[in-house]
């Protein structure tokens, strides 16, 4: 069964890509001719929607890290290990 962590990740990612497709349908509606080519507004458009999902995906890897961390997994620093490899 999977647990609300990965529920969250996987709902999150399913709307990225949904959000990337609505984006890609939209400026093909928008730009695309009738022989089914995109304009060059149209290639500039997509390319931008390519690397603005990039960025998204990496923004929302970035946030999702840090909202998930708990403690037992060590993802933060541990101020006794100083201590200790002191010793």
């Amino acid at each position: 069964m999977l647990d609300r962590d990965q529920i969250i990740e996987i709902a999150v990612a399913v709307a990225s890509v949904l959000l990337m497709l609505s984006a890609m349908f939209g400026i093909g509606s928008q730009y695309g001719t009738d022989n089914g080519t995109l304009t060059p507004e149209g290639g500039e458009m997509l390319v931008i929607a390519i690397i603005g999902f990039i960025l998204l995906l990496t923004t929302v890897g970035l946030v999702l890290a840090f909202l998930m961390n708990e403690p037992e997994d060590e993802l933060e620093p541990d101020d006794d290990a100083d201590a200790k490899s002191a010793v």
